[in-house]
């Protein structure tokens, strides 16, 4: 004899045919599969301090602001959105720590961060391990394709070879330094670089490379070396992928040595309207920088982010380029946690690819199989009040996983959709493991 009361027994049958009664009647379709867990937790790891703060911060607040933009539209999946901020402090292994606690205590459903390649290839085994989803905003080498991340950023062909076009075409410099943070981004994109360069008749002793640690505040020396490439009466151009605050210290230094842009004109893939706002940019006027938006750009829709993001942390705060990555990146997990019905990781996956978005200059992105976006190139000029002038914008280029321009590479594809391989050899027609190059 059961122990359930009577009663009880009762209202258990009627519920059982309610039950049955609604799943008949096709209900149950308009409720999501596998919907998400309320509150949809989505993790952030930015560094609030050390060296990458002066970038990183402003990444941490955009995703508040989208998360509550997003609430304020209903949330995602009948659920409120809750941002779970954690600050791995410009230390890279601490940043895989911060990783698998996102994942692993806080139960977060994606995880957007991440600044430089060495914080991202850090956390990379965590995120594959675990299967977390990680969106990256930030331009990079490229040479890595994971079907863990989905890389919102600019590769080498939506940044460093157009910018170095544009030094070679319009600027017609003969003699290029390259100067670069010691670490696997400057690296790697310098070696592309060489190699793209030779094969324009560069020669080589008319490139010159050099690295310097994270925070490296003395310039004289290497801003002098660059002055003395030039005393052939070549024109020398300085293409940098100089991160964080050390950034300051560089333009100083070419300041104080008199260097303008008419005779040795800088472009940056790192420094935005976020590094020049704490810059006296009087002496910087007409160096440039190449990224695929800028606050400058004249639509509809940047004069609508802008202002909302002003109105929200005040008139003084800029916007830049990774944040407009986290724009169109949170906007499409959205829409494809929408279309799949649930946070699951496979199925978000599934439905990102193609997916499209408005983005801020006028155009409109799409995540195509690689796991990159689309995206337009935009070279700008500084102006004395910290913002550029853009005096250069493409129509949008497919981000390219792995480079045209080292042999090992130019065999390779990444497509995540039909061949579910990031490394795919077109010559043996098979798929190769990835191999770490941190």
């Amino acid at each position: 004899m059961s122990g359930r009361p009577a009663g009880d027994t009762e209202i258990m049958n009627r519920l059982t045919k309610t039950m049955t009664s609604i799943a008949a009647t096709g209900l149950f379709a308009a409720a999501p599969a596998l919907a998400a867990d309320c509150p949809v937790k989505v993790g952030v790891l930015h560094s609030l301090s050390g060296t990458m703060a002066i970038s990183e911060t402003t990444l941490k607040d955009t995703i508040e602001m989208l998360v509550e933009q997003q609430n304020d539209k209903g949330g995602l999946l009948g659920c409120d959105i809750e941002a779970v901020i954690v600050d791995p402090a410009s230390d890279w292994p601490l940043f895989a720590e911060k990783a698998r606690e996102l994942l692993t205590v806080h139960n977060v459903d994606v995880i957007f961060g991440n600044w430089t390649s060495v914080s991202r290839k850090s956390v990379l085994p965590v995120i594959e391990e675990l299967n977390g989803l990680l969106f990256y905003p930030v331009q990079y080498e490229g040479e890595e394709s994971s079907k863990n991340v989905f890389y919102t950023g600019a590769a080498p062909n939506q940044q460093a070879i157009p910018a170095t076009d544009y030094f070679l075409e319009e600027l017609g410099v003969e003699k290029f330094a390259l100067l670069g943070t010691d670490y696997v981004y400057p690296r790697t994109t310098n070696n592309i670089l060489e190699s793209y360069l030779k094969s324009k008749g560069i020669a080589a002793e008319d490139i010159f490379v050099n690295y310097t640690p994270f925070g490296h505040s003395d310039w004289a020396t290497i801003v002098s070396d660059v002055v003395a490439l030039g005393e052939d009466g070549k024109q020398v151009g300085v293409i940098s992928t100089i991160n964080g605050d050390a950034n300051i210290g560089f333009y100083k230094e070419l300041a104080a040595a008199g260097v303008s842009a008419d005779d040795i004109p800088v472009v940056a893939f790192s420094v935005g309207e976020e590094e020049l706002s704490g810059l006296d940019t009087s002496n910087l006027v007409g160096h440039l920088a190449a990224w695929n938006y800028f606050q400058s750009a004249d639509t509809p829709a940047n004069a609508e982010w802008v202002a909302a993001w002003k109105a929200r942390m005040g008139e003084e705060r800029v916007t830049n380029d990774p944040m407009e990555a986290h724009y169109i990146g949170f906007n499409m997990w959205v829409n494809a946690v929408t279309e799949a019905g649930t946070t699951d990781v496979d199925a978000v996956r599934s439905a990102m690819y193609g997916q499209t978005f408005p983005n801020l200059t006028g155009g409109t992105a799409e995540m195509l199989v690689n796991h990159h976006l689309s995206k337009p190139v935009l070279i700008g000029e500084i102006q004395a009040d910290g913002q550029f002038d853009i005096i250069s914008q493409t129509a949008e280029v497919p981000g390219d996983a792995w480079t045209d321009f080292l042999p090992e590479s130019a065999v390779l594809k990444s497509d995540w959709k039909e061949l579910g391989c990031g490394m795919y050899n077109t010559e043996t027609e098979s798929c190769v493991q990835l191999k770490s190059n941190y």
